[in-house]
Order: structure tokens, then sequence, then C-alpha cells
């Protein structure tokens, strides 16, 4: 008698990098929608071992809420799913397989893959302006917003004891760059920290102090239309913020910001927050690209490469509704796509019709600090109390995970009974120089964003329109950044 040996199918593997809002979210969706497919098997690559929710980093960086309460284990939230984490370091797209390093050791590990998902993010652009990739702070990372409170916290320390006028005047004036969602909810909740914080230090008083937000543009939050602007920059005037518009930051040294129409602010502190562009590992990819991302048709598939799909900030996704435009790149609709690109993919495995991504704006909201924000929902303008309300229900609702939830919920009812916290537990001289190795080796930013901060213009001919002359500004907060 023979025995046939029935050889068992490979499963077909699906590989996911990047672990921001679209990475994730299609990563939950596929787990749902293929669970009880054993010839499939999902796996997520991610330079960190937690899902960042970025529209709340700003409350980080004003000791608002605990650094742990806005990020979620992936292990957590992906029970089916293998999370590999690390570094991607090449994306062989002819040999179907990407190449990881991961550990203290660098140690190189090959991942194949029969579909790909490109969730890779976008990171901080200075545009070769000089100084800035040494000297200012980003916003785009938890360790930026730490590293941001940390700053402010020394800063008022060394102010506190300095008897130099000039000196001191450096250190009390803070520098926001970008008038966006991202610059004007970090400038606000800058301001309220340092003001709610200068009662502990008795050699310092609010005249001393000095916060500016510089916009390119005749009015600030320009997403949220003229009204809301010039409401917001009135809010912001009156609590002590400066704010300079139609003028940009040009240079910087350790004691002076530089701008444009040769204005010296003496100042140490610059955050930037007033451009972005896609992961370099995007430039190398031998597929169509446009304004430095990878274009996707309307179902999110790479052209030319038909089991590659990509979504997120990385991925130039067609408005079909409004032919020759794309989707903004906002956390609100990354997590949509993430939801359509796993259905496309379980579509594509199962033989079944492909969806197109269609998604229209629902709102997009600001919190411009002290219980204050402005909201533009289908339409219609909100301010003030309410429309901060609605910030922090919206957020709140869209946080994963009912235990942070719980705990943000607590964080903020302790801040309206008590006074910030001023412990600096982040130790800013150790990590000064690690932080700029970190820039070095390619791997800044959340646990989306892949690379590093970007130091140089991409010059136009690789067709991303990425130089000082057409900056790809892409603003991360806002309900437009919260993905929903």
């Amino acid at each position: 008698m023979i025995t046939r040996v029935t050889r068992r199918p490979r499963k077909k593997r699906i590989v996911i990098l990047g672990g921001g809002f679209g990475g994730v979210y299609a990563a939950i969706h596929l787990e749902k929608l293929l669970a009880r497919v054993e010839t499939v098997e999902i796996c997520l690559v991610s330079r960190d071992n937690f899902f960042l929710f970025t529209p709340m980093l700003h409350e980080i960086a004003a000791s608002d809420l605990e650094i742990t309460n806005i990020v979620n284990p992936l292990r957590k939230l992906l029970r089916k799913v293998e999370v590999v984490v690390g570094d991607v370091n090449q994306i062989d797209l002819p040999n179907k397989r990407v190449l990881i390093s991961r550990g203290y050791r660098n140690d190189s590990q090959q991942v194949d893959y029969d579909h790909l998902v490109i969730a890779l993010g976008s990171i901080t652009n200075f545009y070769n302006l000089p100084g800035f990739p040494e000297l200012a702070l980003a916003m785009k990372s938890l360790s930026d917003a730490i590293r941001l409170r940390a700053q402010i916290l020394q800063h008022l320390e060394e102010a506190n004891s300095e008897c130099n006028p000039a000196d001191r005047q450096s250190l009390l004036t803070f520098v926001v760059a970008g008038g966006g969602f991202a610059g004007v909810e970090t400038v606000a909740a800058l301001n309220d920290f340092v003001r709610e914080a200068l009662p502990f230090y008795p050699n310092l008083c609010e005249d001393m102090l000095r916060v500016m937000l510089v916009h390119s543009g005749p009015v600030i939050l320009p997403e949220l239309g003229e009204n809301l602007g010039r409401y917001t920059q009135k809010v912001l005037a009156r609590r002590g913020v400066e704010v300079r518009l139609s003028t940009r930051v040009k240079s910087m040294t350790e004691n002076s910001v530089f701008l444009v129409d040769s204005v010296a602010i003496p100042s140490r502190t610059l955050v930037w927050t007033a451009g972005t562009v896609p992961s370099p590992l995007i430039f190398s990819l031998p597929c169509t690209k446009e304004r430095g991302r990878i274009r996707v048709n309307q179902f999110l598939q790479v052209s030319d490469w038909p089991d590659v799909w990509a979504v997120g900030d990385c991925a130039f996704v067609p408005d079909i509704r409004n032919p020759g435009k794309s989707h903004p790149p906002t956390a609100q609709h990354a997590i949509r796509e993430g939801k359509v690109v796993a259905q496309n993919i379980a579509a594509t495995l199962l033989g079944r019709r492909l969806k197109p991504f269609s998604f229209r704006t629902i709102g997009l909201l600001a919190s411009i600090g002290r219980r204050t924000g402005v909201a533009r929902i289908f339409g219609f303008n909100f301010s003030g109390f309410f429309a901060w309300w609605m910030w922090r229900t919206v957020y709140l609702s869209k946080l994963p995970g009912l235990d942070k939830k719980v705990r943000v919920a607590f964080d903020w009812t302790l801040d309206l009974l008590f006074p910030k916290d001023v412990c600096a537990v982040y130790d800013l001289d150790h990590n000064r120089d690690f932080d700029r190795r970190d820039h070095t080796r390619n791997a800044l930013g959340n646990n989306g964003d892949y690379g590093v901060t970007a130091r140089q213009p991409v010059h136009s001919s690789l067709g991303n329109g990425l130089t000082r002359i057409a900056p790809l500004a892409t603003e991360r907060y806002g309900w437009a950044n919260s993905k929903d």
C-alpha cells in the first residue's frame, strides 16, 4: 500500500510596515476579516511596540497627561497579528521581501510577503535650514513631547538663578514655527504650562516670558477658515502669545532664532511644526510618486505592483469625487484607508470585488488652551468652551482601549483640581547626544514614521515637489489628524 503525504499549502503572508494610524487600523480590520482563514498570516512591523495617539501629544508636553496614557501596546491591540519590532532598512518589491534590523545589535532579518501594506508615515522636514537638525525640537513622537517638556523646565530652572538679563531673556523666550494644527495646539499648551509653572520660581514673573508663534500665511489655522483663524489669534494674543504672520524662520543658533525679515529673536527654544516629508524609504521605491508620496489607485493599490498597497501620510490617495486632487494625509483619513485596504486585501484573497476608497472630512478641531477650542463640523463653526468640550469628547472616544480612556479622563479631572507637575524627569543632557545619533541613523519619529528628520531638500527631479520652494507641509493634529 502506498501512503500519500499531503502537503499543507504555504500560508499567504500579509506584511504591514508602520505602527501608526494607517498600519494599525489595517491590521485590526485584517485580523477581524481573516480570523477564520487559516491559510493567511498577518505581520506588523513597527519601530516601537506601541501605538501612539498623536492628537494628544501636546498634552504630554504640557504635563496635562501621563506619558503612557496615550500609548497602547501593539500586542494588546492585535492578539492574532505577529508584531515585529524593528527598523525597516529596505523594501525589495521585485523579490517581495523586506529587510529589517532588530534589537540593540541591529540584527538583520528578512521578511517575505505575498501582500505588502506600506504605512510608513512622514517625518519632520527642516528644509536644510541652518542649525535646525541640531537645535530645533519637533513634535512628531513621544520622545519629542517629553524632550520639549524637559527643556522648558530646564530653562525655567536656569532662568530662576540667572543674573544676566540677556541670557535670562533667551531662556524664557519660546518660539513655535508653523500655524497649523500642530503649531497652534503646541504653542497654546506650552503657553499655559509655562505660565502656570511660574509661581514655583520666585525670581521669575510673567513680564519676563515671551511666547511666540511664527506663521508664513496671513492667518493661522487656514484649514478652519479665516473667521476661526482670526478668533484663535485674538485668544492667543489675549493670553500673552505673540503671533507673527506672513514671515518665516530662516535659521537658528544656540541663543537666537532668525526670521526672514532679518529679525533676531533671543531664544534657545524653537519648536518646528512647519513641514513634513514622507519616509526616506519611499524615495528609493521603483513606483510612481506624486508630491513625494506613493501614488495609489482608487483601491489603494500601488500602480504596476498589484500586491503592494499604501495608506496614510506616505500615500497619495486620489479623491474620486474631485479628479486631480488627493485625500489629505490626516489621521481620520488614514483610519478609514486602513479599513478599506484591509477589506480589499481580504477581497483579493477570497476572490471578491474590490471597494474604492472615498471619504469626506467630517470635521476639524483644535484645542487652543485654557478650556477653549475651535471646530468646524459639517461646515459649521464652533468656538470657545463648547468647541473645547467637543475636542476632548471626540478624542477621548477615539482613544483605543477602555483603560486608556479612563486614565486620560482621570488625568483631565486631576488637572482641574491641582497645579501642573513641574518635575523634569527626562535626562535631557544625557539623551541629547543619543537623540542626535538617532537622527543620523534615520530612526527618529513615532511608531508609524520611519526615517530621519529631513535635513536636506529633495530636488524636484525626484518628482515630489519637496524643495524649499514647494514644501510639503502636512500638519498632524486637529480632528483631521485624529483620523476621526
